[in-house]
């Protein structure tokens, strides 16, 4: 049995991986691969072999993190937020769950706090809001907003609209419910990681359809922006970890059955009609089959006339943005995002 590797450290920064570098990352981070290294020991499954239910009680790269950090003996950062839920009275008959995090420096009778509503990532197949849990504390600590992250439905069991229309929805409450929140309906984000980067992005152009209040602001965070499996950096990294062509054509076959014969604006965003969108930044890393088409989709939006920023951070893998405890890369990306939020933010 796999172990992983051996911690002898009391800094997170310092974490150093046992192995070589692999053949499809020979310039990774050894702190990224110490990571990778933990991810393997655990032994998920192939994906062949895995069903969505089974994938989604597997390990993934957040507990990884979480089991460095344990054999360091250090602790984990302590929240800066207060948590709270909230079941919302639209989309499927149940509603949907969200769950609020605050600032703790905020006054609990502050109002006019800036949101953001945030998608987490998983392919619209697995994962949850405890999986990116770590994005949602760095985004609302670091600017001082409330974040609002949605619990939509997963496919295969609900395929694609369902997860953009709860995407949809939730935004739209948050909209028309800002003061229940104690926010300002003028200054709404929206962000995401992966699969949740393509939400981010595809809620503003169903807001723009609808004429319902765009936000202020996208932060798309290695965003699903193509149905193109043979681009560049898929071929390049074609067998990485954590994400890999295999794994992103299982996520399309569970959410978007027809994806290779139909295409979907709202997941294909490069083809969709993305004029009137607001200030956008996208968050690549460099080991990733999604590096291409977030550069793609940054070309597009400045095609469009939208005000774009992006970044590939070096030598780090898809799930990185979250690993700020680990990753001295994810504290700079987590800085460069909330310093674009709080631009946007500042400018209402």
């Amino acid at each position: 049995m796999k172990t992983g590797p051996v911690i002898n450290t009391n800094n997170p920064m310092e974490i150093q991986p046992m192995g070589p570098n692999p053949d499809w990352a020979p310039n990774i981070d050894p702190q990224m691969l110490a990571v990778i290294e933990q991810f393997m020991a655990f032994e998920n499954p192939k994906v062949s072999e895995i069903s969505p239910f089974q994938f989604r009680n597997a390990k993934l790269p957040v507990e990884a993190v979480m089991a460095l950090l344990t054999k360091t003996g250090i602790e984990a950062s302590k929240p800066k937020v207060d948590i709270s839920h909230k079941i919302l009275p639209v989309g499927p008959e149940e509603g949907i769950l969200v769950r609020i995090y605050k600032p703790v420096s905020a006054n609990s009778q502050e109002q006019n706090l800036p949101v953001i509503v945030y998608y987490h990532g998983g392919g619209w197949v697995i994962a949850d809001l405890n999986t990116y849990e770590p994005s949602a504390i760095a985004l609302s600590d670091l600017t001082n907003a409330i974040v609002v992250s949605v619990a939509y439905r997963l496919g295969p069991e609900h395929v694609f609209p369902a997860a953009h229309d709860d995407s949809y929805a939730a935004y739209k409450w948050v909209v028309e419910n800002a003061a229940e929140l104690g926010s300002d309906p003028n200054n709404i984000a929206t962000a995401g990681e992966s699969a949740g980067g393509n939400l981010a992005v595809a809620v503003p152009l169903m807001a723009k359809e609808q004429g319902l209040k765009m936000p202020v602001h996208i932060l798309a965070i290695y965003p699903i922006a193509d149905g193109d499996v043979q681009s560049p950096t898929y071929d390049q990294y074609e067998k990485a970890v954590p994400l890999n062509r295999g794994l992103m054509k299982w996520f399309f076959n569970k959410y978007v059955p027809d994806w290779e014969t139909k295409e979907e604006p709202l997941v294909n965003l490069i083809d969709a009609d993305l004029s009137q969108l607001p200030p956008t930044t996208i968050i690549n890393a460099e080991i990733d089959p999604l590096q291409y088409e977030g550069g793609e989709l940054a070309e597009k939006l400045k095609e469009a006339g939208i005000d774009v920023k992006r970044e590939v951070f070096s030598g780090v893998t898809h799930e990185f943005f979250g690993m700020a405890a680990v990753l001295e890369q994810a504290v700079e990306a987590q800085k460069m995002a909330a310093e674009r939020l709080k631009e946007s933010f500042n400018d209402k």
